[in-house]
């Protein structure tokens, strides 16, 4: 039976194409993934589903999705994807994660021109026979001072445009090195000197629980007097309440926004901002380019079984997998367990492969670990973009392979150095094909990774023990498996603790509280 793949979006005819040339058979339906009802009903019978942002794919319509293996996103986010159901079931998730990203940035650039020159407001003003050339003053962009909050792939293409216009550019951006900021010609700065130096601040970052919100009220009126917004990213980075009152105040001398919270919003209302509605990637070339490159992708891996930028697993070929799989499962959870402990400024990481599985292909399994590395600060990283997004953050890999020196056939090593210290933690697969963390900063442990787990660290006295499981117990948190080390006699150990559901965050403030408790982390895999 041949590949079938439907396309539920709108997409560039182009693509259909080119499945057609590859020997896919293609249904373009583009406006069924407006009916979910519809959907459903006819997902059953596809190997593919090629999307852009309307269709939703939800678990419902995945369990309907009995022949499925792919899912194609014409484009960056994959936010309309319930990734973890997909995953479960075994389907691939690809996005194109780079063919809108100079389209995202021009725009930028535009909306930056449209509030500082009234342009929205004085082209409607004209059109209705008034000539009120005064009353549209605007301001220079030549000199000004732009603030980027994110300096990643479509903010230091940004920062190329407005330096070329003249301006001075800063960035925020914790994963951005001074090496790669020098390269771009940008001004790397603390988030409080990017706020008080800006006469313009653009967002560019994905949210995460660091950036949500990072433009609340706080911030916003940390701001310089004057200071024009500009927001083509994420609606959930910007409190648009504080914006708007900051506004009237006459704080905030304008917005430009490209994503709204809440539509209609209060905002709208307000003569200096401008809004459009969410055309970042909206232009022909970048239509055309995230269609072929979905296209392609999918018909690739349904014809010849090649993955690429996909978001859930790395490329590798189907003789691979079987080998590659459980350490794939064991790199993802290394990843991001030192992710999850890690806040910012990731200087190096150096991984080691030891016994054979330093003779399977490594580059799949670093690909995976820095991906899950990254990804509580990025969220859109993937295991195809993360070593391209690591070099651009600067950030230093070696990996380095080696006979076995330990008791197990195969081990994997993972350091990350970060604002000044090194964390090491090392793991193995037993012969159930289940991944073991069996050391974290040279303390032996073995420990299962289940999906929720706490971790601390503490001085090793006697009574901790007793103390830290009566907070789970007295907060009805059942333990299920509690692996303890230490590295010598009363000196420092920790616990990692797999538990039953979410912890409150002030389940881990009174076990923080507990004597000689130096760290405490909840974390989720």
């Amino acid at each position: 039976m041949p590949a079938r793949v439907l396309i539920s979006d709108s997409l560039s005819p182009a693509a259909v194409a080119i499945f057609k040339a590859r020997g896919v058979e293609v249904a373009f339906e583009p406006e069924l993934g407006r009916d979910k009802h519809a959907l459903a009903e006819a997902i059953g019978d596809f190997d593919g589903l090629a999307i852009r942002s309307t269709t939703k794919v939800t678990s419902k319509l995945l369990e309907r999705a009995t022949r499925l293996k792919v899912i194609g996103r014409a484009g960056i986010s994959i936010d309309n994807i319930d990734l973890a159901a997909a995953t479960a079931k075994g389907v691939i998730v690809m996005n194109t994660p780079f063919g809108n990203s100079i389209t995202t940035a021009e725009h930028a650039i535009a909306l930056m021109f449209a509030v500082a020159r009234h342009i929205p407001a004085a082209d409607a003003s004209t059109r209705a026979g008034r000539w009120e050339q005064n009353k549209f003053l605007g301001v220079e962009i030549t000199g000004k001072v732009l603030g980027l909050i994110g300096c990643g792939n479509v903010g230091s293409i940004v920062a190329d445009r407005a330096i070329g216009l003249r301006m001075r550019v800063i960035a925020f951006d914790p994963f951005l090195s001074p090496e790669r900021a020098f390269d771009l010609g940008v001004e790397k700065v603390e988030l409080d000197d990017l706020l008080t130096r800006a006469d313009f601040v653009s967002l560019h970052t994905p949210v995460t629980p660091h950036t949500k919100n990072i433009l609340s009220a706080e911030n916003l009126a940390r701001t310089k007097p004057g200071v024009m917004i500009i927001n083509s990213c994420r609606a959930a980075l910007l409190d648009e309440n504080a914006l708007l009152a900051l506004l009237e105040s006459g704080h905030v001398a304008g917005a430009a926004l490209d994503v709204l919270e809440k539509e209609p919003a209060p905002l709208l209302g307000h003569p200096n901002v401008v809004c459009t509605p969410h055309l970042g990637a909206s232009t022909k070339e970048a239509q055309e380019n995230v269609a072929l490159q979905i296209a392609e992708q999918m018909s690739d891996y349904l014809m010849r079984d090649a993955i690429s930028n996909a978001v859930n697993f790395p490329s590798i070929t189907a003789e691979e997998a079987p080998k590659l799989k459980p350490f794939i499962a064991l790199a993802d959870r290394l990843g991001s367990f030192a992710g999850q402990l890690i806040d910012s400024n990731i200087k190096k990481v150096s991984i080691t492969y030891e016994g054979e599985v330093g003779e399977l292909k490594i580059k799949a399994l670093t690909a995976s670990m820095i991906a899950a590395l990254l990804r509580p600060l990025l969220a859109d990283v993937n295991v195809v973009s993360a070593p391209t997004v690591a070099k651009e953050l600067g950030v230093v890999i070696d990996e380095v392979t080696r006979a076995a020196e330990a008791d197990f056939e195969s081990v994997v090593t993972l350091c990350v150095e970060a604002a000044g210290r090194e964390r090491c933690v090392s793991g193995t697969v037993f012969n159930d094909g289940k991944p073991r963390i069996i050391s974290i900063n040279e303390i032996k442990v073995d420990a299962a990774v289940g999906p929720s787990m706490i971790y601390v660290t503490n001085e090793d006295k006697p009574g901790f023990i007793g103390r830290f499981a009566s907070i789970l117990g007295n907060a009805a948190i059942n333990i299920g498996t509690f692996a303890l080390g230490r590295d010598r006699e009363g000196g420092s150990s920790l616990a990692l603790v797999e538990v039953d559901g979410l912890v409150p965050d002030k389940v881990l403030a009174e076990v923080k509280q507990l004597p000689g408790v130096k760290e405490v982390k909840a974390l989720r895999f």
